[in-house]
């Protein structure tokens, strides 16, 4: 799969929401208030959440599996962003992953379970990020967000949990 790279210089945080199902919470939008880019990694589930968003800044979005139908259906089904340097892959499902694509870190949502775990050794080491879900809640399940602070001393990453 060769996908294009879309490349980012940034001194903020990059802020990181999946699985809103229709719902973007004002708490997310508060929490996600410094960040430049900002990330959805699908189930938007309502088109006027990624125009919300966009006017904070950049947004760089995959499709989920809800949003097969209407505008979001156009968004891409994984993404490449180079952020400060460093590759990132983004997708919805991890069962979607593509491990030939070359990164750093792999985002991804779709589980609603907050995931932030480097794998491998060396410098085939790479970030397994999922910042859960912040719209609907799903079970028993936190409602998170993430960040990624990127520069060139590597990656760091946070799950944040919405003050509900």
């Amino acid at each position: 799969m060769s996908i294009a790279a879309d490349t980012v210089e940034t001194m903020s945080p990059v802020g990181i929401i999946s699985d809103t199902h229709g719902l973007l919470r004002d708490q997310a939008l508060a929490l996600l208030a410094d960040c430049r880019p900002l990330i959805h990694l699908g189930d938007v589930g309502d088109p006027a959440i990624l125009e919300r968003l966009a006017e904070r800044g950049p947004l760089y979005s995959v499709r989920g599996n809800i949003d097969r139908e209407g505008a979001c259906a156009a968004l891409p089904s994984h993404r490449l962003l180079v952020i400060n340097g460093r590759p990132l892959q983004l997708v919805h499902d991890v069962a979607d992953v593509d491990e030939r694509m070359a990164c750093e870190a792999v985002l991804h949502g779709h589980s609603h379970k907050p995931r932030n775990e480097w794998r491998g050794e060396g410098g085939e080491r790479r970030l397994w990020f999922n910042p859960g879900a912040a719209g609907k809640r799903r079970f028993s399940l936190p409602i998170t967000l993430g960040k990624l602070w990127i520069d060139a001393d590597g990656i760091r990453s946070a799950i944040i949990h919405l003050p509900l």
